[in-house]
Protein backbone atom coordinates (compact mmCIF):
# COMPACT_ATOMS: atom_id res chain seq x y z
CA UNK A 1 0.00 0.00 0.00
CA UNK A 2 2.87 1.96 0.64
CA UNK A 3 4.68 1.19 -2.36
CA UNK A 4 1.24 2.74 -4.15
CA UNK A 5 0.99 6.24 -2.05
CA UNK A 6 4.75 7.10 -3.02
CA UNK A 7 3.97 5.82 -6.71
CA UNK A 8 0.95 8.26 -6.62
CA UNK A 9 2.42 11.18 -5.04
CA UNK A 10 5.51 11.19 -7.50
CA UNK A 11 2.92 10.83 -10.22
CA UNK A 12 0.95 14.28 -8.87
CA UNK A 13 4.46 16.06 -8.56
CA UNK A 14 5.02 15.28 -12.20
CA UNK A 15 1.82 16.58 -13.24
CA UNK A 16 1.64 20.19 -10.91
CA UNK A 17 5.47 20.23 -12.92
CA UNK A 18 3.88 19.88 -15.82
CA UNK A 19 1.19 22.26 -15.28
CA UNK A 20 3.54 25.22 -13.94
CA UNK A 21 6.11 25.02 -16.94
CA UNK A 22 3.38 25.30 -19.66
CA UNK A 23 0.91 27.21 -17.46
CA UNK A 24 2.20 29.93 -20.40
CA UNK A 25 0.78 27.71 -23.04
CA UNK A 26 -0.87 29.31 -26.13
CA UNK A 27 -5.01 28.70 -25.80
CA UNK A 28 -6.38 26.67 -28.13
CA UNK A 29 -9.74 26.41 -29.42
CA UNK A 30 -12.15 23.31 -28.26
CA UNK A 31 -14.92 22.23 -30.04
CA UNK A 32 -17.92 19.75 -28.57
CA UNK A 33 -21.35 19.97 -30.38
CA UNK A 34 -22.43 23.07 -29.29
CA UNK A 35 -20.25 24.44 -27.46
CA UNK A 36 -17.07 26.10 -28.32
CA UNK A 37 -14.49 27.79 -26.32
CA UNK A 38 -10.83 28.64 -25.85
CA UNK A 39 -8.75 27.02 -22.94
CA UNK A 40 -4.98 26.91 -22.19
CA UNK A 41 -3.06 23.42 -23.49
CA UNK A 42 -2.38 22.30 -19.96
CA UNK A 43 -6.34 22.65 -18.72
CA UNK A 44 -7.36 20.53 -21.82
CA UNK A 45 -4.59 17.56 -21.22
CA UNK A 46 -5.21 17.85 -16.96
CA UNK A 47 -9.04 18.00 -18.00
CA UNK A 48 -8.60 14.97 -20.45
CA UNK A 49 -6.41 13.09 -17.59
CA UNK A 50 -9.24 13.99 -14.91
CA UNK A 51 -12.04 12.53 -17.30
CA UNK A 52 -9.96 9.35 -17.55
CA UNK A 53 -9.54 9.02 -14.09
CA UNK A 54 -12.83 9.27 -13.53
CA UNK A 55 -13.94 6.71 -16.01
CA UNK A 56 -11.31 3.94 -15.26
CA UNK A 57 -12.70 4.96 -10.81
CA UNK A 58 -16.13 4.41 -12.47
CA UNK A 59 -15.51 1.11 -14.05
CA UNK A 60 -13.31 -0.42 -11.56
CA UNK A 61 -16.41 0.61 -8.59
CA UNK A 62 -18.84 -1.39 -10.96
CA UNK A 63 -16.74 -4.40 -11.73
CA UNK A 64 -16.37 -3.96 -7.73
CA UNK A 65 -20.07 -3.86 -7.01
CA UNK A 66 -21.27 -6.93 -9.22
CA UNK A 67 -17.89 -9.09 -7.89
CA UNK A 68 -18.91 -8.30 -4.35
CA UNK A 69 -22.91 -9.35 -5.57
CA UNK A 70 -21.50 -12.79 -7.12
CA UNK A 71 -19.34 -13.59 -4.15
CA UNK A 72 -22.18 -12.43 -1.42
CA UNK A 73 -24.42 -14.81 -3.54
CA UNK A 74 -21.99 -18.10 -4.01
CA UNK A 75 -21.68 -18.24 -0.04
CA UNK A 76 -25.72 -18.21 0.33
CA UNK A 77 -25.04 -21.14 -1.80
CA UNK A 78 -22.54 -22.55 0.67
CA UNK A 79 -24.51 -21.93 2.95
CA UNK A 80 -27.72 -23.49 1.96
CA UNK A 81 -26.03 -26.61 0.92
Amino acid sequence: MKIFLWVTFLMLIGVAIFAVQNSAAPLITIRFLLWKFETSLVYAILGSIGVGILLALFLWISKAIGSSAQKKDLHKEIGAA
